[in-house]
């Protein structure tokens, strides 16, 4: 008798990507959430220091946009963190999707929220801080010793 060669199975693999997929998206959209509490607090810090006289007002646009840039390198470390793979995509996912729940507050709050109102420099900025994240929480990889 003849042995016949082993077929490897591939029944699982669709579902095991997909699984994979919806794991990513679901950590990111957690990065993204713990972007916008972490963008939130800043600018209330801010707005604390504007009101209490210790900041000039002239420095509000950028701390709205240091707030973002805030945002999304905490919430861009807590997606790498969690999902190590694909660091500077899942980086500039998390500050994609800060820029989006940002865009969507406005719109929902103002009735209005237009990106040439300085909305471009925000979108830079988030997908920068989330740039920074995917950078800064890459695991080096490790040297082998050669013998």
């Amino acid at each position: 008798m003849t042995k016949k060669p082993r077929e490897k199975r591939r029944e699982g693999k669709p579902e095991e990507t997909g699984g994979l997929w919806i794991t990513v998206m679901g950590q990111m959209l957690l990065g993204g959430a713990a972007a916008v509490l972490a963008a939130v607090l800043a600018l209330l810090v801010c707005s604390l220091l504007i009101s209490a006289g210790a900041v000039p007002e002239r420095f509000m646009e950028r701390a709205v946009l240091a707030a973002c840039v805030l945002g999304a390198l905490i919430g861009g470390l807590l997606a790498v963190r969690r999902i190590g793979r694909s660091t500077l995509l899942v980086g500039a996912g998390v500050g994609a999707i800060l820029f989006l729940l940002l865009l969507l507050a406005g719109t929902l709050l103002f009735e209005e929220a237009s990106i040439s109102n300085g909305g471009g420099m925000m979108l830079l900025s988030c997908l920068c801080g989330g740039a920074m994240a995917g950078i800064l929480g890459s695991r080096p990889k490790k040297k082998r010793k050669r013998l």
